[in-house]
C-alpha cells in the first residue's frame, strides 16, 4: 500500500489529507480543510455536520489536486472513528464508506488523539517523548510503549473547552482560544485569587471556569483572560513535570489545538531547562485538526499490521468515546 487518503471530521474541522509513499517526486504529505466558525454560540452538532457536507467536495478535490492523484489511485481510506462529536463523526465515516465502496480501497479506523501524537512525533522528529496532548475536548499526559498509557488527564473539561466557553462568555465574536490569547496579551494585572487545581498528575478546570465567569465585570476582560490562561498552563506544566520526573524522558512533545499557544510553549520550555529535556512542537497546521494526521497514522497502521488494521465497511462507524488507552494497534 502506497497512497492513503485520510478523513478528519471529529469536531469543527473537516479535513482531507493524502500520504503518498510512491516517491514520485511529489509532496509526500498534503492536506486541505475547512473550519466551521460559529458566532455567538458553541458547536451545534447538526450545524457542524451540515457544514462538513457542504465543504466535502471542494476539500476533497483540493487535497487530490495537491497530491496530483485521482480517487482511483488511493489504496486505503483512513478515517477518524473517534473520539469526537457524534453527528460530524457520522458524516466522516459515511464518506469513508462511500469512497471505499466506489474505489475498493480498504478502510483503516484511526483514533483522533493518537493521530495528533503520531503526526506530532513525525513532524517534530521525536522518538520517545512524554506527550502533553491539549485540545478542545482532551487534556492528557501520555507515554507510548506497547500501548498508549494515560499518566494524567483532566477530571472534568478539556483545556480548549475552558478557553472557548470563557471566550463566548465575555462576548468575543469568535469564541475560540486563539482569540482569547490575543486578549490575554493585553493584560495589566494577574488576579492572584484565580483557582489552581492539580491532583497528582491530574488537573481540573471546572472551578477555574466558574470563578472566571463570576468575576466578569469585576476585573478587566484582559486580566481575567490572562489569569485563566496562566493558571491553566501552570497546572498542566506542574503535572507534566511530575510525569517527566517519573518517566525520566528527555523529550516532551506538546500537540493538539492548544499547543499553538505561545504562552504555554514558553512555560513548558522554561520547565524543561533544569531537566535538560527537549521540547518538540509540530507545525501549527498539524496541531490544528487536519486530514494529514489521519492519512499518516492510517498509513503507519497498515504498513505495520496489514489487514489487521482494517475494518469491513459495515464496521466503519463512529466511536465517539474511544479513549486513546483503548487503542489496540500502534
Amino acid at each position: 500500500m502506497s497512497i492513503v487518503l485520510g478523513i478528519e471530521s471529529t469536531a469543527h474541522t473537516f479535513g482531507i489529507g493524502v500520504f503518498n509513499d510512491k516517491k514520485l517526486g511529489r509532496k509526500r504529505l498534503v492536506h486541505s480543510r475547512d473550519v466551521y466558525r460559529p458566532t455567538g454560540e458553541g458547536i451545534v452538532p447538526r450545524k457542524v455536520a451540515d457544514h462538513h457536507e457542504h465543504v466535502f467536495l471542494p476539500v476533497l478535490k483540493d487535497a487530490l489536486a495537491q497530491a496530483g492523484i485521482g480517487l482511483d489511485d488511493v489504496d486505503a481510506i483512513a478515517f477518524s472513528q473517534g473520539p469526537g462529536i457524534g453527528q460530524p463523526l457520522q458524516f466522516g465515516c459515511a464518506m469513508a464508506r462511500y469512497i471505499s465502496a466506489k474505489t475498493g480501497a480498504v478502510l483503516v479506523p484511526v483514533n483522533h488523539c493518537a493521530a495528533h501524537i503520531e503526526i506530532g512525533m513525525y513532524d517534530a522528529k521525536m522518538k520517545d517523548p512524554l506527550v502533553v496532548y491539549v485540545s478542545g475536548g482532551n487534556t492528557q499526559l501520555i507515554v507510548k510503549d506497547k500501548m498508549y498509557r494515560v499518566m494524567g488527564e483532566t477530571l472534568d473539561i478539556g483545556m480548549g473547552n475552558l478557553f472557548d466557553v470563557f471566550a463566548r462568555e465575555i462576548g468575543l465574536e469568535y469564541g475560540h482560544g486563539s482569540e482569547l490569547e490575543l486578549l490575554a496579551q493585553k493584560h495589566k494585572n494577574y488576579i492572584a485569587q484565580t483557582p489552581y487545581t492539580v491532583k497528582g498528575m491530574n488537573v481540573a478546570f471546572g472551578g477555574l471556569l466558574t470563578y472566571a465567569k463570576k468575576h466578569i465585570g469585576k476585573y478587566s476582560r484582559e486580566d481575567i483572560a490572562y489569569s485563566v490562561m496562566h493558571n491553566a498552563f501552570a497546572m498542566e506544566t506542574e503535572a507534566a513535570e511530575r510525569a517527566l520526573c517519573l518517566t525520566k524522558k528527555k523529550e516532551l512533545l506538546v500537540c493538539g489545538g492548544v499547543a499553538q499557544n505561545t504562552m504555554f510553549r514558553n512555560m513548558l520550555k522554561t520547565m524543561l531547562v533544569q531537566h535538560k529535556a527537549k521540547l518538540g512542537v509540530p507545525r501549527n497546521e498539524y496541531n490544528a485538526d487536519n486530514g494529514a494526521m489521519i492519512a499518516y497514522t492510517g498509513y503507519s497502521l497498515y504498513k505495520k499490521h496489514g489487514k489487521k488494521a482494517t475494518v469491513p465497511i459495515e464496521k466503519a462507524v463512529p466511536n465517539p468515546r474511544w479513549r486513546i488507552d483503548q487503542v489496540k494497534y500502534l
